[in-house]
Protein backbone atom coordinates (compact mmCIF):
# COMPACT_ATOMS: atom_id res chain seq x y z
CA UNK A 1 0.00 0.00 0.00
CA UNK A 2 1.33 3.55 -0.90
CA UNK A 3 1.98 4.96 2.68
CA UNK A 4 2.47 8.83 1.43
CA UNK A 5 0.18 11.36 0.78
CA UNK A 6 0.71 14.29 -1.70
CA UNK A 7 -0.05 17.83 -2.56
CA UNK A 8 -0.16 19.64 -4.87
CA UNK A 9 1.26 23.24 -5.01
CA UNK A 10 1.64 26.10 -7.96
CA UNK A 11 5.02 27.61 -7.93
CA UNK A 12 6.20 31.02 -9.75
CA UNK A 13 8.51 31.07 -12.10
CA UNK A 14 10.34 29.35 -14.99
CA UNK A 15 10.75 25.63 -15.47
CA UNK A 16 14.39 26.25 -13.75
CA UNK A 17 13.25 28.57 -10.95
CA UNK A 18 10.01 26.29 -10.56
CA UNK A 19 11.68 22.89 -10.60
CA UNK A 20 14.11 24.55 -7.51
CA UNK A 21 11.20 25.80 -5.84
CA UNK A 22 9.87 21.98 -6.00
CA UNK A 23 13.07 20.69 -4.59
CA UNK A 24 13.23 23.20 -1.68
CA UNK A 25 9.91 22.24 -0.74
CA UNK A 26 10.93 18.49 -0.23
CA UNK A 27 13.42 19.75 2.09
CA UNK A 28 12.22 22.38 3.67
CA UNK A 29 8.88 21.25 4.65
CA UNK A 30 10.79 17.44 5.66
CA UNK A 31 14.36 17.07 7.33
CA UNK A 32 14.93 21.39 6.95
CA UNK A 33 18.37 19.85 6.71
CA UNK A 34 21.68 20.18 3.78
CA UNK A 35 20.48 17.33 1.71
CA UNK A 36 24.36 16.43 1.07
CA UNK A 37 25.07 16.20 4.71
CA UNK A 38 22.91 12.68 4.50
CA UNK A 39 24.28 10.00 3.05
CA UNK A 40 23.20 8.77 0.09
CA UNK A 41 20.51 5.65 -0.16
CA UNK A 42 20.12 6.79 3.35
CA UNK A 43 16.66 5.96 5.12
CA UNK A 44 16.18 9.58 5.68
CA UNK A 45 16.86 10.20 2.07
CA UNK A 46 15.12 7.20 0.74
CA UNK A 47 11.72 7.95 2.51
CA UNK A 48 11.46 10.78 4.89
CA UNK A 49 13.11 13.79 2.35
CA UNK A 50 9.87 14.68 0.32
CA UNK A 51 10.14 13.73 -3.50
CA UNK A 52 8.87 15.78 -6.86
CA UNK A 53 6.35 13.62 -8.41
CA UNK A 54 5.83 15.25 -11.39
CA UNK A 55 6.04 18.84 -12.40
CA UNK A 56 4.14 20.62 -15.25
CA UNK A 57 3.02 23.86 -16.54
CA UNK A 58 0.70 25.51 -14.86
CA UNK A 59 -2.36 25.83 -16.82
CA UNK A 60 -2.80 29.52 -17.41
CA UNK A 61 -1.12 32.53 -15.48
CA UNK A 62 3.24 30.91 -15.64
CA UNK A 63 4.43 29.18 -13.27
CA UNK A 64 4.07 25.26 -13.05
CA UNK A 65 2.06 22.79 -10.94
CA UNK A 66 4.01 20.25 -8.51
CA UNK A 67 3.28 17.31 -6.74
CA UNK A 68 5.00 16.66 -3.66
CA UNK A 69 4.42 13.06 -2.10
CA UNK A 70 5.38 13.10 1.70
CA UNK A 71 6.15 9.69 4.20
CA UNK A 72 2.62 9.49 5.87
CA UNK A 73 5.21 8.94 9.30
CA UNK A 74 6.51 12.22 8.97
CA UNK A 75 3.04 13.56 10.22
CA UNK A 76 3.21 11.07 13.38
CA UNK A 77 -0.96 10.81 12.69
CA UNK A 78 -1.28 14.18 14.44
CA UNK A 79 -3.38 17.23 12.86
CA UNK A 80 -0.67 19.82 14.21
CA UNK A 81 2.60 18.37 12.95
CA UNK A 82 0.51 17.48 9.50
CA UNK A 83 -0.21 21.17 8.99
CA UNK A 84 3.63 22.08 9.71
CA UNK A 85 4.78 19.54 7.17
CA UNK A 86 2.07 20.81 4.40
CA UNK A 87 2.81 24.06 4.75
CA UNK A 88 4.92 25.17 7.49
CA UNK A 89 8.42 27.08 6.61
CA UNK A 90 6.80 27.43 2.89
CA UNK A 91 4.48 29.43 3.99
CA UNK A 92 6.87 32.59 4.90
CA UNK A 93 8.69 31.68 0.73
CA UNK A 94 6.56 33.90 -1.84
CA UNK A 95 5.11 32.47 -5.10
CA UNK A 96 4.27 29.23 -3.28
CA UNK A 97 0.70 28.18 -2.90
CA UNK A 98 -0.97 24.77 -1.58
CA UNK A 99 -3.81 24.04 -4.05
CA UNK A 100 -4.42 20.42 -3.41
CA UNK A 101 -4.00 17.43 -0.94
CA UNK A 102 -4.42 13.61 -1.56
CA UNK A 103 -4.01 11.83 1.56
CA UNK A 104 -3.40 8.58 2.62
CA UNK A 105 -6.61 6.17 4.25
CA UNK A 106 -3.99 6.25 7.69
CA UNK A 107 -3.86 9.95 7.94
CA UNK A 108 -7.38 10.64 7.38
CA UNK A 109 -8.25 7.65 10.23
CA UNK A 110 -6.12 9.44 12.73
CA UNK A 111 -7.62 12.65 12.26
CA UNK A 112 -11.30 11.43 12.11
CA UNK A 113 -12.79 14.50 10.46
CA UNK A 114 -16.67 15.61 11.40
CA UNK A 115 -18.25 14.32 14.42
CA UNK A 116 -21.98 14.24 12.40
CA UNK A 117 -21.17 16.02 8.66
CA UNK A 118 -24.22 16.42 6.52
CA UNK A 119 -26.11 13.41 7.61
CA UNK A 120 -25.71 13.72 10.93
CA UNK A 121 -26.40 17.82 11.47
CA UNK A 122 -29.66 16.64 8.98
CA UNK A 123 -30.66 13.83 11.71
CA UNK A 124 -29.75 16.20 14.85
CA UNK A 125 -32.04 19.24 13.42
CA UNK A 126 -34.96 17.00 11.89
CA UNK A 127 -34.08 18.95 8.53
CA UNK A 128 -34.41 16.84 5.28
CA UNK A 129 -34.20 17.40 1.86
CA UNK A 130 -33.85 21.27 1.94
CA UNK A 131 -31.13 23.83 2.89
CA UNK A 132 -30.19 24.56 6.31
CA UNK A 133 -31.18 27.75 7.64
CA UNK A 134 -28.93 29.92 9.95
CA UNK A 135 -29.10 33.23 11.47
CA UNK A 136 -27.26 35.44 13.17
CA UNK A 137 -28.00 37.85 16.60
CA UNK A 138 -26.18 40.90 16.30
CA UNK A 139 -24.72 43.43 16.39
CA UNK A 140 -22.21 43.70 19.16
CA UNK A 141 -23.38 46.06 21.79
CA UNK A 142 -26.58 44.79 22.78
CA UNK A 143 -27.33 43.18 26.12
CA UNK A 144 -27.61 39.65 26.69
CA UNK A 145 -31.72 40.35 27.09
CA UNK A 146 -31.83 42.05 23.44
CA UNK A 147 -29.82 39.11 22.09
CA UNK A 148 -31.91 35.99 23.52
CA UNK A 149 -35.07 38.21 22.33
CA UNK A 150 -33.85 38.11 18.97
CA UNK A 151 -33.08 34.22 19.22
CA UNK A 152 -36.13 33.27 20.43
CA UNK A 153 -37.96 34.92 17.40
CA UNK A 154 -35.95 33.51 14.65
CA UNK A 155 -36.39 30.38 16.31
CA UNK A 156 -40.15 31.12 16.19
CA UNK A 157 -39.87 31.75 12.71
CA UNK A 158 -38.32 28.22 12.14
CA UNK A 159 -34.80 29.00 11.80
CA UNK A 160 -32.86 25.72 12.19
CA UNK A 161 -29.30 27.33 13.37
CA UNK A 162 -29.69 30.41 15.34
CA UNK A 163 -25.66 31.65 15.92
CA UNK A 164 -23.93 34.26 17.53
CA UNK A 165 -21.98 36.71 15.91
CA UNK A 166 -18.35 35.86 15.93
CA UNK A 167 -17.73 39.15 17.29
CA UNK A 168 -19.68 37.85 20.35
CA UNK A 169 -17.21 37.13 23.28
CA UNK A 170 -17.16 38.22 26.84
CA UNK A 171 -17.40 41.47 26.99
CA UNK A 172 -19.25 43.32 29.66
CA UNK A 173 -22.41 44.12 27.46
CA UNK A 174 -22.99 40.60 27.18
CA UNK A 175 -21.14 38.37 29.19
CA UNK A 176 -20.75 34.51 28.15
CA UNK A 177 -22.86 32.40 30.33
CA UNK A 178 -25.51 34.53 30.88
CA UNK A 179 -25.66 34.65 26.83
CA UNK A 180 -25.51 31.26 27.03
CA UNK A 181 -28.35 30.23 29.59
CA UNK A 182 -30.77 32.83 28.22
CA UNK A 183 -30.16 32.39 24.32
CA UNK A 184 -30.84 28.70 25.03
CA UNK A 185 -33.57 28.85 27.20
CA UNK A 186 -35.39 31.23 24.09
CA UNK A 187 -34.82 28.84 21.66
CA UNK A 188 -36.03 25.94 23.85
CA UNK A 189 -38.68 27.85 24.32
CA UNK A 190 -39.61 28.71 20.83
CA UNK A 191 -39.04 24.81 20.39
CA UNK A 192 -41.66 24.08 22.65
CA UNK A 193 -44.00 26.29 21.06
CA UNK A 194 -43.48 25.21 16.77
CA UNK A 195 -42.20 21.43 16.98
CA UNK A 196 -38.81 22.73 15.06
CA UNK A 197 -35.55 21.23 16.28
CA UNK A 198 -34.25 24.46 16.35
CA UNK A 199 -30.46 24.89 17.91
CA UNK A 200 -28.32 27.82 19.56
CA UNK A 201 -24.89 27.71 18.73
CA UNK A 202 -23.09 30.40 21.45
CA UNK A 203 -18.88 31.88 19.42
CA UNK A 204 -16.36 29.85 21.41
CA UNK A 205 -13.53 32.35 20.22
CA UNK A 206 -12.04 32.72 23.70
CA UNK A 207 -8.47 32.33 25.58
CA UNK A 208 -7.02 28.71 25.33
CA UNK A 209 -7.65 28.54 29.22
CA UNK A 210 -11.70 28.87 28.92
CA UNK A 211 -12.47 27.46 25.73
CA UNK A 212 -13.23 23.69 26.60
CA UNK A 213 -14.82 24.83 29.98
CA UNK A 214 -17.17 27.55 28.19
CA UNK A 215 -17.17 24.63 25.71
CA UNK A 216 -19.18 22.14 28.55
CA UNK A 217 -20.87 25.02 30.23
CA UNK A 218 -23.12 25.93 26.80
CA UNK A 219 -23.38 22.08 26.63
CA UNK A 220 -25.46 21.88 29.98
CA UNK A 221 -26.59 24.54 29.18
CA UNK A 222 -28.48 23.74 26.18
CA UNK A 223 -26.79 24.54 23.36
CA UNK A 224 -26.50 22.72 20.03
CA UNK A 225 -23.38 23.68 18.85
CA UNK A 226 -20.68 25.96 18.43
CA UNK A 227 -19.12 28.91 15.86
CA UNK A 228 -15.66 28.29 16.08
CA UNK A 229 -12.80 29.76 14.22
CA UNK A 230 -9.87 28.20 13.54
CA UNK A 231 -7.63 30.35 12.25
CA UNK A 232 -8.20 32.33 15.97
CA UNK A 233 -8.51 28.93 18.31
CA UNK A 234 -6.19 26.59 16.49
CA UNK A 235 -7.20 23.93 13.76
CA UNK A 236 -6.37 21.67 16.45
CA UNK A 237 -8.71 22.92 19.23
CA UNK A 238 -11.49 22.47 16.87
CA UNK A 239 -10.56 18.90 15.94
CA UNK A 240 -10.45 18.56 19.88
CA UNK A 241 -13.74 19.76 20.67
CA UNK A 242 -15.47 17.62 17.53
CA UNK A 243 -13.80 14.53 19.50
CA UNK A 244 -14.64 15.56 23.08
CA UNK A 245 -17.84 18.32 23.99
CA UNK A 246 -19.81 16.22 21.08
CA UNK A 247 -21.85 19.04 19.44
CA UNK A 248 -21.48 19.96 15.60
CA UNK A 249 -18.90 22.85 14.89
CA UNK A 250 -19.71 25.85 12.65
CA UNK A 251 -16.22 27.29 11.84
CA UNK A 252 -16.00 30.82 10.71
CA UNK A 253 -13.37 31.69 8.02
CA UNK A 254 -12.18 35.01 10.31
CA UNK A 255 -8.27 35.76 10.43
CA UNK A 256 -7.98 33.04 7.49
CA UNK A 257 -8.16 35.79 4.84
CA UNK A 258 -4.82 36.24 3.91
CA UNK A 259 -3.84 32.90 3.02
CA UNK A 260 -6.10 32.53 0.39
CA UNK A 261 -6.64 36.35 -1.33
CA UNK A 262 -3.16 36.19 -3.24
CA UNK A 263 -3.72 33.56 -5.51
CA UNK A 264 0.04 33.25 -6.56
CA UNK A 265 0.66 32.23 -2.67
CA UNK A 266 -1.03 30.96 0.28
CA UNK A 267 -3.92 28.37 0.33
CA UNK A 268 -6.36 27.75 -2.08
CA UNK A 269 -9.71 28.61 -1.15
CA UNK A 270 -10.84 24.60 -1.82
CA UNK A 271 -8.49 23.11 1.01
CA UNK A 272 -8.57 25.35 3.05
CA UNK A 273 -12.60 25.64 3.34
CA UNK A 274 -12.67 22.15 2.34
CA UNK A 275 -10.33 19.53 2.88
CA UNK A 276 -8.72 21.31 6.10
CA UNK A 277 -12.11 22.10 7.82
CA UNK A 278 -13.32 18.66 7.33
CA UNK A 279 -9.98 17.05 8.83
CA UNK A 280 -10.13 19.19 11.69
CA UNK A 281 -13.74 18.27 12.62
CA UNK A 282 -15.75 20.87 10.44
CA UNK A 283 -19.51 20.29 10.61
CA UNK A 284 -19.93 23.67 8.33
CA UNK A 285 -17.42 25.40 6.99
CA UNK A 286 -18.48 29.11 6.52
CA UNK A 287 -16.88 31.05 3.82
CA UNK A 288 -17.67 34.07 1.49
CA UNK A 289 -20.34 33.98 -1.26
CA UNK A 290 -19.25 34.80 -4.77
CA UNK A 291 -20.84 38.34 -5.76
CA UNK A 292 -21.05 39.42 -1.92
CA UNK A 293 -19.14 41.94 0.18
CA UNK A 294 -16.07 39.96 0.08
CA UNK A 295 -13.63 38.49 -3.26
CA UNK A 296 -14.25 35.34 -3.70
CA UNK A 297 -15.30 33.96 -7.09
CA UNK A 298 -17.93 31.66 -8.19
CA UNK A 299 -14.86 29.69 -8.95
CA UNK A 300 -13.56 29.78 -5.78
CA UNK A 301 -17.17 28.50 -4.44
CA UNK A 302 -18.36 25.96 -6.72
CA UNK A 303 -14.60 24.36 -6.05
CA UNK A 304 -14.69 24.48 -1.99
CA UNK A 305 -18.57 23.26 -1.92
CA UNK A 306 -17.09 19.94 -4.61
CA UNK A 307 -14.10 19.66 -2.08
CA UNK A 308 -16.50 19.36 1.41
CA UNK A 309 -18.76 17.21 -0.42
CA UNK A 310 -15.66 14.86 -1.96
CA UNK A 311 -15.83 11.18 -0.88
CA UNK A 312 -12.82 11.29 1.79
CA UNK A 313 -13.83 8.02 3.73
CA UNK A 314 -13.69 7.98 7.02
CA UNK A 315 -14.22 11.45 6.95
CA UNK A 316 -17.81 12.43 6.70
CA UNK A 317 -18.64 15.75 4.08
CA UNK A 318 -19.43 18.47 5.39
CA UNK A 319 -21.94 21.61 4.23
CA UNK A 320 -20.53 24.98 3.01
CA UNK A 321 -22.13 28.02 4.33
CA UNK A 322 -21.74 30.77 2.18
CA UNK A 323 -22.24 34.11 3.96
CA UNK A 324 -20.91 38.34 3.48
CA UNK A 325 -23.99 40.09 2.39
CA UNK A 326 -26.04 37.51 1.42
CA UNK A 327 -30.01 38.18 0.78
CA UNK A 328 -32.88 36.39 0.82
CA UNK A 329 -33.56 37.37 -2.88
CA UNK A 330 -30.59 35.28 -4.14
CA UNK A 331 -31.62 32.19 -2.49
CA UNK A 332 -33.27 31.01 -5.54
CA UNK A 333 -29.40 31.03 -7.14
CA UNK A 334 -27.89 29.64 -4.58
CA UNK A 335 -29.79 26.80 -4.20
CA UNK A 336 -29.00 26.01 -8.29
CA UNK A 337 -25.90 26.46 -7.66
CA UNK A 338 -24.87 24.75 -4.46
CA UNK A 339 -28.16 22.30 -4.26
CA UNK A 340 -29.44 21.50 -1.00
CA UNK A 341 -26.14 20.39 0.98
CA UNK A 342 -25.50 23.84 1.63
CA UNK A 343 -26.56 26.28 4.91
CA UNK A 344 -27.86 29.28 3.77
CA UNK A 345 -26.44 31.87 6.16
CA UNK A 346 -28.64 34.90 6.44
CA UNK A 347 -27.54 38.22 8.85
CA UNK A 348 -27.91 42.00 7.53
CA UNK A 349 -30.91 40.81 5.15
CA UNK A 350 -33.31 39.35 8.38
CA UNK A 351 -33.40 42.85 10.10
CA UNK A 352 -33.32 44.93 7.19
CA UNK A 353 -36.67 43.61 5.85
CA UNK A 354 -38.43 45.31 8.42
CA UNK A 355 -38.88 45.06 12.91
CA UNK A 356 -41.22 41.39 12.56
CA UNK A 357 -37.70 39.07 12.85
CA UNK A 358 -40.72 36.00 13.09
CA UNK A 359 -42.20 36.91 10.43
CA UNK A 360 -38.82 37.63 8.29
CA UNK A 361 -37.67 34.38 9.40
CA UNK A 362 -40.88 32.54 8.58
CA UNK A 363 -40.66 34.02 5.05
CA UNK A 364 -36.93 32.72 4.70
CA UNK A 365 -37.86 29.12 5.83
CA UNK A 366 -40.58 29.46 3.15
CA UNK A 367 -38.53 30.14 0.65
CA UNK A 368 -35.54 27.65 1.41
CA UNK A 369 -38.90 25.10 1.40
CA UNK A 370 -39.96 26.03 -1.64
CA UNK A 371 -36.38 25.63 -3.51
Amino acid sequence: MDNRWRVTYYVQGNEKEARAKAEDICVEQTVEFPVDLIPEGSYIRREIVGRVESLEPAPSGGGYIAVVSFDESIAGGELPQFLNAVFGNISIKPGIRMIDLDLTPGLLESFGGPRFGVDGLRQALDAHDRPILCAIVKPMGLSTDELADMAYRFALGGIDIVKDDHSLANQPFSRFEERVEKCAAAVARANRETGYNSVYMPSLIAPASEIEKRARFAKDAGAGGFLVAPGIIGFDMMRHLANSVGLPLLAHASFLGSFVVNERSGIAPRVLFGTLMRLAGADIANFPNYAGRFSFSKKDCGEIAEADAKPMPPVKPIFPAPGGGVTLSVLPEMHRFYGNDVVFLIGSDLYRRGPDLVENARDYRKMAEAV
